[in-house]
């Protein structure tokens, strides 16, 4: 199974796709997507979900994992990474692919084995389980990584309690 997972953010969105064979996981591609701050806000958006759709045109995953927003102190940010959320979703809708989102706990749960896992640990894991010879360049591609971690560790459990096979 191919999956994207999805770091939303209006400034920066990082995005990870990885798939699965066999119980192994096998790094296709991660990066992220980068809007200039003098540009207005729909422009900014616009672009997020034509690079997503794109992606999603281009590697054609089966899934499309994305982080949850959480609680943020800071109310203007979590509107501004709400509003990324919903063009990313938007566009996994406009491709017809599966949507998951999963909190930063169960992310940190699924790829640290701790739901309150430091950064730092989360990126450790994220390298070793897709053996890479490097951390990601961005925090935001690792944790787009892990979010699509997440969604393979949590698809094989679904699949187990079902008496299935991934």
């Amino acid at each position: 199974m191919r999956v994207i997972g999805i770091d939303p953010g209006v400034a920066i969105t990082g995005y990870g796709l990885i798939e699965e064979s066999g119980g192994d996981y096998r790094y296709i591609a991660s990066g992220s997507v980068r809007t200039q701050k003098d540009r207005d806000s729909a422009s900014r958006l616009m672009e997020i979900h034509d690079c997503i759709y794109d992606l999603v045109a281009e590697y054609s995953p089966q899934a499309l994992a994305v982080e949850k927003l959480f609680f943020s102190k800071n109310v203007r940010t979590a509107f501004q990474v709400g509003e990324a959320r919903g063009v990313i979703i938007l566009a996994a809708a406009r491709c017809s692919i599966d949507l998951f989102e999963y909190t930063p706990l169960q992310v940190k749960q699924a790829v640290a084995g701790y739901g309150k896992a430091e950064k730092m640990q989360v990126q450790k894991m994220v390298q070793m389980l897709l053996k890479l010879h490097t951390l990601p360049k961005l925090d935001d591609e690792a944790d787009a990584l892990a979010v699509a971690l997440c969604h393979l560790q949590n698809r094989r459990f679904q699949e187990a309690l079902k008496g299935g096979k991934p």
